[in-house]
């Protein structure tokens, strides 16, 4: 019998808890801010529309509000949604044994915030699909609105927590399948570092236009580590520094390069935003270290624009 290593086991967090930690916190934020009043339905119910057949019409709750409220049920859906997750090496950075809500890498947000959107998805009786790539599709489920899907999806991610990874991203290769296979309108979130070992811009444009047919939303969560990837926040002992897709090396300490880093890294993040605001891209730059509040606001904003 072979003998196991306990030390290499990954302990995965409960991801469906953690998510309703999330959006419960969300929620309670919520109505304590601006967006108080803001129209969330998260009830088994929706307010009765003059016309409509009185077939489903709660007269229990009638009875207690005088106000006609339909039932609602797992099959109704409101608004589709497809989620993408770039699972490249580089999102995996920095490399980490165990991942938690409180302690976690890019790839550790991204899974998170995932579980996250598809919890108040799901609360909103809204249908979600899943893709994951590295250098090309990996997984792939169509939008659906029942608990048998979205605990597949969770499995998923749970999957990506569990491995680490050794593949290049191309993005924009897999973002043209992915689009070929989405066919009715949705509501879709990219969730990528925008770290591309092929530098081929244009093209990965090109791949989110589109994304933009058949009258898609597209909104892209550019991810990244504030501290290390923006900021360069390294002591200056020398250091090599590798590449973790290219396997390129480089010798260096940190100050030398660090006011040169920040203001190239700067002006990539702002040639971003400029791009997609010409192609009409939702950009939401995503520092893994603020919290998950600004996915589940652009989920709400994107949506009451959308539907």
């Amino acid at each position: 019998m072979t003998k196991v290593d306990l030390s290499q086991i990954r302990e995965i967090p409960n991801i469906e808890l953690l998510a309703k930690q999330v959006v419960e916190g969300f929620i309670t934020g919520m109505h304590k801010s601006p967006f108080h009043g803001f129209s969330v339905e998260f009830a088994e119910h929706r307010l009765y529309n003059k016309g409509e057949s009185t077939r489903h019409i709660d007269w229990k709750l009638f009875a207690k509000t005088e106000k006609l409220f339909i039932k609602r049920y797992e099959e109704e859906t409101n608004l589709r949604s497809h989620i993408i997750i770039d699972n490249s090496s580089s999102m995996h950075y920095p490399k980490m044994q165990n991942i938690s809500i409180d302690d976690y890498n890019k790839i550790g947000f991204t899974v998170f915030a995932t579980a996250a959107l598809m919890e108040i998805l799901k609360r909103q009786r809204d249908a979600f699909g899943l893709s994951i790539y590295d250098d090309e599709t990996r997984y792939f489920a169509p939008a659906k609105g029942n608990e048998k899907h979205r605990r597949m999806l969770l499995e998923q991610l749970k999957q990506i927590l569990m491995q680490s990874t050794s593949k290049t991203t191309d993005t924009y290769k897999v973002l043209h399948e992915i689009a070929d296979k989405i066919h009715r309108r949705s509501l879709i979130f990219l969730f990528t570092d925008m770290l591309q070992s092929d530098k081929k811009e244009e093209e990965l444009f090109a791949a989110l236009r589109h994304l933009k047919y058949n009258k898609h939303e597209v909104v892209l969560f550019h991810t990244y580590d504030g501290k290390r990837e923006l900021n360069f926040d390294f002591d200056n002992a020398p250091r090599k520094y590798v590449d973790v897709e290219t396997g390129e090396q480089i010798n260096l300490f940190a100050e030398n390069i660090k006011e040169a880093y920040k203001e190239k890294i700067e002006n990539y993040f702002k040639e971003l935003k400029y791009k997609c605001m010409q192609y009409k891209i939702d950009y939401v730059p995503v520092d893994i270290h603020d919290g998950f509040d600004q996915i589940l606001t652009t989920y709400m904003v994107r949506r009451s624009k959308f539907l």
